[in-house]
């Protein structure tokens, strides 16, 4: 059948199933980056801008957490929240003046704060971020030269824009990136598998999350 004629989501099950597909794969040294699983998007029926994939999602995140703890490996939080004025979310918040635009997340917020049934660590790591890319102005690049990681494992949303971002970043610092299907989500079933089928093309490895517990018990 022709690309023209499938849905999203076909075409990401139709190039995931294909076993001639090459795989980046994995290293031995990961990192855990949490892309903004808080309340303003993990709560459906709460926020507008909220959705979910699967209903498990924070608990696969947690369970990943704590296996890259175990290994002594980095866990990162990222949230997205702005000033009370907006005024440093720049030109990323300058497109809609409504009352669910980006640049209305505020520091402190109900809509800022992590999910609650997150599983956050004391030595874990929790970034406030400005922009969609989680690498974009923070010190997360550092911290993966310090320990000498190999691999990215990028959960949280939305598939469609910071979670892309942020493989795109970590496959271009030469990182083995990983997407858990399951752990991540968007606001629509369109642009979540469009955006896993693109970014298991070119970027990542998007593979059921039960894969990366596999191979985490490899490690251990």
């Amino acid at each position: 059948m022709e690309l023209s004629n499938l849905t999203a989501r076909q075409m990401f099950e139709n190039l995931a199933a294909n076993p001639a597909r090459p795989r980046y794969g994995f290293g031995t040294r990961p990192m855990l980056i949490n892309v903004d699983l808080q309340c303003a998007y993990t709560q459906p029926g709460t926020y507008v801008t909220a959705y979910e994939t699967d209903p498990r999602q924070a608990e696969y995140v947690n369970r990943l957490a704590a296996y890259t703890r175990k290994l002594g490996m980095p866990v990162i939080w990222t949230y997205v929240a702005f000033s009370p004025s907006g005024d440093d979310c720049g030109v990323f918040g300058t497109r809609a003046d409504d009352p669910d635009a980006l640049k209305n997340i505020k520091i402190g917020s109900d809509r800022a704060a992590l999910d609650p049934r997150l599983e956050i660590a004391p030595g874990d790591v929790v970034l406030n971020k400005k922009m969609p890319s989680a690498f974009f102005e923070t010190h997360i690049d550092s911290l993966a030269r310090f320990h000498k990681v190999d691999t990215v494992i990028v959960t949280g949303g939305s598939t469609s824009g910071c979670v892309r971002a942020t493989v795109v970043d970590a496959l271009s610092r030469s990182f083995r990136t990983i997407v858990p299907i399951e752990c991540v989500a968007d606001l629509h079933e369109s642009p979540h598998f469009a955006n896993l089928y693109d970014m298991h093309k070119k970027y990542a490895d998007c593979i059921p999350v039960q894969e990366v517990f596999d191979w985490f018990d490899g490690l251990a």
